[in-house]
């Protein structure tokens, strides 16, 4: 029978062990797919870990959120669909019971967008979470347009690299801040027009020194914490900042009084928008066939490996690239 990896209680990568369980067939308005495969992502090591703030149902909970396979099987109600069809899972908020860590998982379609061609299997598990994520907090959510200058914290990271590359795929100026100067070749060679070490140099007067003295348009914040205070004095009068994540785990100040417009961005609010999902995917395809979207991958496992990708994911020498999980 097929192989799913699941736990059974919280804590480290050991508690998660492969079992075998008979497929689920499609219902109404789902597809089934075989997965090829699937992302590590920190949303999996937090709900294995029980530091998740979603409820997690234990046991036998499942892991994924992100992944890529074909159309295996096609429920009732379905069109534009067919078996054999490349996939890429697009959002699985119920993870624990439909998690991408399978040798199969039942959806909805609505789940599921076609893999853009020219993406090694590898490539397309690893696309989902992050350049979506990005795609949302610039494009639908900041309104980025050619020219605007973007500050981007967590620049080495995997959203960070994602939206260096979607700024430069519409004409935007990406300026990436990263904690240590050792950091900037690497992200010059990911795309940022400018890298600003906060080891290093002052934020806000980096950043009007790239932008001519008028401040960054947009600022993406993955960061939080009190370090937001100095992106708010990097930012030009009228311009958006964006928090989409929440890496530092200490308290983010009330913002001062400061002439911008602030979003607060989740992932899942527009992955669960069909509308937005069919522009994400003509955005997508469009990137990769015009080689300007390219996921960096750090490092594959097979499946019966799996605890070693979850460990090689919590010492934290993958520095933002994707650690990939074959099927």
């Amino acid at each position: 029978m097929p192989r799913v990896v699941v736990f059974n209680q919280f804590g480290g990568p050991d508690v998660m062990h492969i079992v075998e369980e008979p497929v689920v067939e499609p219902g109404a308005g789902e597809v089934r797919v075989r997965i090829e495969a699937f992302a590590v992502n920190p949303l999996d090591q937090m709900m294995r870990s029980g530091a998740s703030s979603a409820s997690v149902p234990l046991p036998h909970a499942r892991l994924g959120v992100e992944g890529t396979g074909v159309v295996d099987a096609l429920g009732s109600e379905i069109a534009g669909l067919q078996v054999g069809d490349p996939v890429i899972l697009t959002a699985i908020p119920d993870a624990s019971v439909r998690g991408s860590y399978a040798e199969y998982t039942t959806v909805p379609a609505s789940r599921v967008i076609a893999r853009p061609a020219g993406l090694a299997i590898t490539e397309a598990a690893a696309i989902w979470v992050a350049y979506s994520t990005a795609y949302g907090a610039l494009i639908e959510k900041a309104k980025m347009r050619p020219g605007d200058h973007v500050l981007i914290t967590a620049a080495s990271g995997g959203v960070g690299r994602a939206a260096m590359q979607i700024a430069n795929q519409i004409g935007a100026v990406p300026i990436a801040i990263t904690r240590h100067t050792a950091n900037k070749d690497d992200l010059v060679a990911a795309g940022a027009a400018a890298v600003i070490a906060t080891d290093h140099v002052d934020v806000a007067e980096a950043v009007r020194h790239h932008t001519g003295g008028t401040g960054a348009d947009i600022i993406l914040d993955v960061v939080m914490g009190p370090g937001q205070q100095d992106l708010l004095e990097a930012a030009r009068p009228g311009g958006t900042l964006v928090a989409a994540g929440f890496l530092d785990p200490r308290p983010t100040p009330f913002p001062r009084s400061a002439p911008l417009t602030i979003f607060s961005h989740r992932s899942f609010e527009h992955t669960l928008d069909a509308v937005v999902v069919k522009r994400m995917a003509a955005f997508l395809n469009a990137g990769v066939r015009l080689g300007a979207l390219r996921p960096a991958i750090d490092k594959v496992f097979a499946l019966v490996d799996v605890v070693e990708a979850h460990r090689h994911l919590e010492q934290g020498l993958h520095k933002g690239k994707k650690i990939i999980v074959t099927v």
